[in-house]
């Protein structure tokens, strides 16, 4: 296949961007995070706009990416798409209680997802770049 049209490469990156850059918005402004939960909570419209465009972000990721044991990277991407069309059942349904968990306890983790976001992004963000050769 060529390398230019490896899903799993594509999927990596662009994810691994958006969390790199959405976890440094957070470290650079901390009330944000909390902020869009907040907004989130307080609407039903954002509840289901946010689940729908999480599970159909997710169902791409989760679809376009193989489950091959050998290819670790491909694994890992099918199980976030998997985790992502989960949370955003939790938003459409639950978002009540999911949003609230979530408020109760960012204010004191904040630092620490941001940071553990960063990690990931950056993590993902290079391995998609290593497979492009």
């Amino acid at each position: 296949m060529d390398e230019t049209l490896d899903p799993t490469a594509w999927s990596a990156l662009l994810v691994g961007l958006y969390t790199l850059f959405a976890a440094i918005g957070a470290l650079r402004r901390p009330e944000v995070w909390r902020k869009m939960l907040v907004e989130v909570d307080e609407s039903a419209s954002l509840q289901l706009v946010a689940g729908l465009l999480e599970l159909m972000l997710g169902a791409a990721i989760y679809l376009a990416n193989p489950w091959i044991p050998a290819d670790v990277l491909s694994c890992v991407l099918k199980s976030i798409g998997g985790v992502l069309m989960m949370e955003a059942l939790a938003i459409i349904g639950f978002s009540d209680i999911y949003s609230g968990f979530w408020l109760r306890n960012l204010s004191h983790m904040h630092r620490g997802w941001a940071m553990f976001s960063v990690l990931v992004g950056l993590a993902l963000t290079v391995l998609g770049f290593a497979r492009f050769h």
